[in-house]
């Protein structure tokens, strides 16, 4: 459940046709019906409603339409198979392994190993917030939560599974089968596998850290250095918040930070084929950022002040990077501070197993 970085093995026309099969992914999920299968009392679905505690400030959760009803039946089978290493191709990977509640959904390795020891090319971000993502992987790769759980079970070197085999086991699995009926009056299928995922992913809210309680009135949440990198932080000396906005601190967008002076990893370019977009990836959120190292697309920063080093040394000059990567002038007690800031938006809630 990180990047795909099964399309480094193909063409840009084969990456366009997995992505449309995707798409397509997200048409049947609103057109497949939940009915129950043959000999399977309807009166099995369980619909008690699932409440949703968004934190203070944040928008309306966005659940989409082939989503609901939003149950706790579905969270509470997604929150199983999040953790299932069964729906991997020798049982050895789940979504857990790669997302650990303790490293705020990450993992604390540059390029975590998928099935066999195998290794893609990129970092796996964290899930913090995941429910208000646009789209999903560092090169925008997947249009909805139900399409990335897909790409990271088939892909290769993640999960290594494919659809047909996931539905044979959970169908001879001793509980899966009862669970399934239970959240969607119906057998275990791979739309099913997929929705209750993300019903789980969804409830990944992160909104308590020192930095919204100061935000919220506590003036004692955030020490003097703390309030100094706040200050830095919303700053046009640094623009950090161009970038990392809003109440999630992420746009959303995609950018070249300056991380590569020659693109190994040509990132969103990989979707659109536009030579502007080589070398970008979506910009991610900074909630939670002190328990997600190693940092940027492919985990080259080990912590936050080789981070903020880089950008204050105005990054390494690629051909796309963005205007806004250019030298700061920060002294090394600014760049501290900053840091510190950085440190306060940790939710310790957020962290609890799951």
């Amino acid at each position: 459940m990180k990047q795909l970085p099964f399309l480094r093995h193909f063409t840009l026309n084969q990456a366009v046709a997995r992505f449309s099969a995707a798409l397509l992914l997200c048409v049947l999920v609103v057109i497949v019906p939940a009915c129950s299968p043959p000999n399977e009392p309807a009166e099995t679905l369980d619909s008690t409603p699932f409440v949703v505690n968004v934190p203070q400030g944040f928008p309306a959760l966005p659940i989409p339409g082939y989503e609901q009803p939003a149950t706790l039946a579905k969270v509470e089978l997604g929150r199983r198979l999040f953790s299932e290493k069964l729906l991997s191709v020798n049982g050895t990977v789940a979504c857990a392994t790669c997302h650990e509640a303790e490293h705020g959904f990450s993992t604390p390795v540059a390029v975590p190993a998928g099935v066999f020891g195998r290794r893609g090319a990129r970092n796996a971000p964290t899930l913090t917030n995941v429910a208000y993502n646009r789209s999903f992987f560092w090169h925008g790769g997947a249009v909805n939560l139900q399409a990335q759980a897909l790409s990271s079970l088939e892909n290769e070197d993640e999960m290594g599974n494919d659809a047909d085999n996931i539905v044979q086991t959970l169908r001879a699995h001793s509980e899966y089968p009862r669970l399934f009926r239970r959240a969607f009056g119906k057998d275990v299928d791979i739309l099913g596998v997929l929705d209750a995922i993300a019903a789980f992913e969804r409830t990944l809210l992160s909104g308590n850290s020192r930095y919204d309680r100061f935000e919220r009135g506590d003036s004692s949440a955030l020490n003097a250095s703390e309030q100094r990198g706040r200050t830095l932080f919303f700053s046009e000396r640094t623009r950090c918040a161009s970038c990392h906005a809003g109440f999630n601190f992420t746009s959303g967008a995609f950018e070249d930070n300056g991380n590569q002076a020659q693109y190994v990893d040509l990132g969103r370019y990989m979707m659109t084929a536009r030579d502007t977009d080589k070398g970008k990836f979506k910009v991610p959120t900074l909630r939670n950022v002190e328990r997600t190292a190693p940092y940027v697309h492919n985990g080259a920063f080990p912590t936050l002040e080789s981070v903020v080093a880089h950008y204050n040394a105005g990054g390494k000059r690629s051909p796309n990077q963005s205007p806004l990567v250019k030298p700061l002038g920060l002294t090394s007690s600014e760049q501290q501070d900053l840091v510190n800031f950085l440190k306060a938006l940790t939710d310790e809630d957020f962290m609890r197993p799951r």
